[in-house]
């Protein structure tokens, strides 16, 4: 005899909830369906004892590594290519911390042969990267295509197939070619559009047999905020209080900037859909920047900071894409500063993109601003919040080199839940993530290769990405970056990112020890204990 709790509420007598009742059970029907179930559980109970596998993700998940252009190529007038707008910031005294630029990075227009064989030999299914507008145009749309920079591409893709790695193409990613900022304000005018699609086309047509996957753009959310708001990228637009810059309106013209990019990015995918996609077989998307969001109070105000915010993170861009306009707070807040798209343009927009790429790294407390006072922030002021990486005194997560940046691997199964609630069933992928380290003059090589802190960071927010896609979200590939140390913008060679280490003096690449942990996690014979605080005690959700 067996005692049990019913907690099925039935209409033929049997049990009804909160009843207990003594009952005759069969001791080997038990046990058989008992076994049953732990052979069901096997896996998962697996999974939470001893760390995250492979075989945790679709056999068909993409796992990759992630450069652009700029940071690696170097080359930088070399075989014809014209100046891009990076060529000419960087070398603008004071601009970059280090006084660095990208006139060498790390070579790989030159090493791309042995590039690939590091990509190889790590096991990469995917490898990311980007092309340089002013090597394949150097003038835009005003000049000739340059047949060197379109050698040089088609022979990384074909080196790239040779190995099995898929390429997975970013269009633009922050450089645009010098011309384009003299002549015409590049971003700043609609004239822009028909040179990014006159650009986006003619990729499709010298790559597209063999590329599958294409991005219109990097973190064209970050982006026009640095460009426009806060002035720290070229052409260092901004206004006070956003900043003290020699032109430009912070209220205004980062939305301009964007306005112009989703109908770029519009146009260029309505032209690879009716041109291009069937005959290829490829598909294409944008790449955006997302941080995830917490409540610095548990008040109702804060809540609907948070949801404020997010709206005015990848949403400003993805929501244009899905629904033909900008998400109804940012409309509310920002009024007559939001351009507004004609039926014309709402038409095209609409479901213009196959799928979200998100880049992530930092998870922030968000105030309110509307209701209590505070000083709004450079980045986030117009959502009317203000961002903080503590509360009470207390970070939100484990502290990163970089200010600000925190280890919080939650964040990542909670931002694409997000993007799966309120985009549904679009295919997503992680084009970034990764751990920063800081290398100065005390730093020593043995410290930046020894780097045991970006495995666990890998490993911890994969396994939140994991936890996702058991909830159904539809995530097919992650992205690490960045294969190699390089330039890193407005850091220059002082932030490393890479799987590799890079001496810049010899441009010898140098595993690390993440480099052989994500290696043999990708070929499914390694896995390792949950490294952070934050991992979850148990994968079964």
């Amino acid at each position: 005899m067996q005692c049990i709790v019913g907690s099925v509420s039935r209409t033929d007598g049997g049990l009804k909830h909160g009843d207990r009742h003594c009952c005759e059970i069969k001791l080997p029907a038990v046990m058989a369906r008992l076994f049953f179930f732990l052979l069901l559980l096997f896996p998962l109970l697996c999974s939470s004892v001893t760390g995250l596998r492979r075989s945790d993700f679709p056999p068909s998940f993409l796992f990759g590594a992630g450069t652009s252009a700029y940071q690696i190529e170097g080359a930088y007038l070399e075989d014809n290519k014209g100046l891009s707008d990076w060529d000419v910031f960087t070398h603008i005294q004071g601009k970059i911390e280090d006084g660095s630029n990208g006139d060498v990075a790390t070579d790989h227009y030159h090493r791309y042969k042995e590039d690939i064989e590091i990509m190889h030999s790590l096991g990469l299914d995917c490898y990311r990267f980007s092309l340089s507008w002013s090597r394949i145009l150097p003038k835009g749309r005003f000049g000739g295509v340059n047949p060197a920079g379109v050698k040089f591409y088609n022979s990384l893709i074909n080196g790239l197939l040779g190995k099995g790695i898929q390429p997975f193409v970013t269009i633009n990613h922050y450089d645009i070619p010098q011309e384009l900022q003299e002549r015409y304000g590049s971003w700043l005018s609609p004239e822009i559009q028909e040179d990014f699609t006159y650009f986006a086309e003619l990729c499709f047509k010298m790559f597209g047999d063999r590329v599958k996957h294409w991005a219109t753009f990097n973190e064209a959310n970050f982006l026009t905020k640095l460009k426009y708001s806060m002035g720290k990228f070229p052409p260092s637009h901004c206004s006070e209080p956003y900043g003290k810059c020699n032109s430009g309106n912070s209220s205004t013209e980062p939305y301009i900037a964007a306005h112009n990019m989703i109908l770029a990015h519009a146009m260029a995918v309505n032209i690879y859909r009716k041109n291009y996609k069937v005959k290829q077989g490829g598909s294409i998307g944008i790449s955006l920047y997302m941080r995830w969001y917490e409540p610095l109070r548990n008040i109702t105000e804060d809540h609907l900071a948070v949801s404020r915010a997010l709206s005015f993170q990848a949403p400003w861009f993805l929501d244009p894409l899905f629904f033909g306009d900008y998400p109804h707070q940012m409309r509310q807040i920002l009024g007559p500063n939001l351009p507004k798209f004609t039926k014309g343009e709402k038409q095209l927009l609409k479901n213009q993109i196959d799928f979200i790429g998100i880049n992530h790294y930092e998870t922030l407390y968000i105030k309110d601003c509307i209701h209590s006072l505070c000083d709004l922030d450079t980045y986030a002021g117009d959502a009317l919040v203000t961002e903080s990486a503590e509360r009470n005194g207390i970070l939100i997560g484990k502290p990163t080199p970089v200010a600000n940046t925190c280890v919080v691997p939650s964040s990542m199964e909670k931002l694409v839940m997000y993007l799966k609630q309120r985009y549904k069933s679009i295919p997503l992928y992680i084009t970034e993530n990764g751990y920063a380290q800081i290398g100065n003059s005390s730093t020593t090589t043995e410290e930046l290769i020894n780097d045991t802190e970006r495995s666990s960071y890998i490993h911890d927010y994969l396994t939140y990405l994991s936890l996702a896609i058991r909830k159904g979200a539809d995530v097919r590939g992650y992205f690490v970056w960045s294969l190699m140390d390089n330039f890193e913008w407005l850091s220059g060679y002082t932030t490393k990112y890479g799987l590799y280490y890079v001496d810049f003096k010899s441009l010898k690449r140098t595993p690390k020890l993440s480099a052989k942990w994500y290696s043999k996690f990708i070929k499914g014979n390694e896995h390792i204990e949950m490294a952070s605080d934050e991992s979850p005690k148990h994968m079964v959700s």
